[in-house]
Order: structure tokens, then sequence, then C-alpha cells
């Protein structure tokens, strides 16, 4: 009888944490919000709207950490810091464009694709240098 109470509850985080992603991503255009606040915003909201994972899912444990805890600890950062009165304004708006899904953020996943490709030359020259001495 438990579980399927603390699946519901599950579910109504996840889709609470959604929402709010979708109210950062209306935030950050606000000029009531600092611009500090926007700049936290700005960054949570790119990340989770990437197509690509700077930690691919693969990954065991470190692929899901930043799905588990990194995006929903800068959602509440960000949160924090922007006005209550322009989140709450922000919220009808949020579900509408929640329903209609996420926009992708082609831009990050591109860069943290460099970011991999820059690792794996590293690694790949740090290999070569430990083979050839």
């Amino acid at each position: 009888m438990q579980e399927p109470n603390t699946l519901t509850k599950f579910k109504n985080f996840a889709r609470k944490l959604k929402q709010n992603l979708f109210v950062l991503y209306l935030s950050y255009k606000d000029d009531r919000v600092p611009w500090y606040a926007k700049v936290v915003a700005i960054c949570v909201v790119a990340y989770a709207f990437s197509p690509i994972d700077l930690i691919p899912d693969f990954i065991p444990v470190l692929g899901y950490l930043d799905d588990l805890i990194l995006i929903p600890l800068g959602i509440s950062l960000a949160l924090k810091l922007i006005p209550q009165v322009v989140i709450e304004e922000h919220r009808v708006q949020a579900e509408e464009i929640r329903k209609n899904g996420k926009p992708k953020n082609w831009f990050v996943g591109f860069l943290f694709i460099v970011i991999w490709i820059l690792f794996a030359i590293w690694i790949g020259k740090l290999i070569f240098s430990i083979l050839s001495n």
C-alpha cells in the first residue's frame, strides 16, 4: 500500500519540478528579476533543456546525478533569488508551455560535445605521453 503513495508523491514532485523549470524560463526574461538571479536561471534552464548531458546517462551513478541532484538544486536556488510575485505571474503561462513540450537548447548541447571532444584529446595526449616515455 505504501509504494503507490510514494510513487504518486514522486510523480507530483517531478511534475512540479518541470513546471518550475518553465517558470524559470519565463522569469529570466522579466525585467523585475535581478541580474544574478537571471544568470542562475539561464544556466539552469540551458542545462536542463540541453539535449545532451554534460555527464552522459550511461555512466553509472554519475550519469543520473545531474538529473536527480544538480537540476533540482539549481531550480531551487534560482527560485529563491527571483521575486515571488514574478514566479506567481509566470506559473499559468509556464503550464501552457510545459504542455507543448520543452524547447531544445542545441547551443548547450553543442558546447557539451566540444567539452567531451577536448577531454578526449587531452586524455589521448596524456596516454600518448605516458606511453612514449
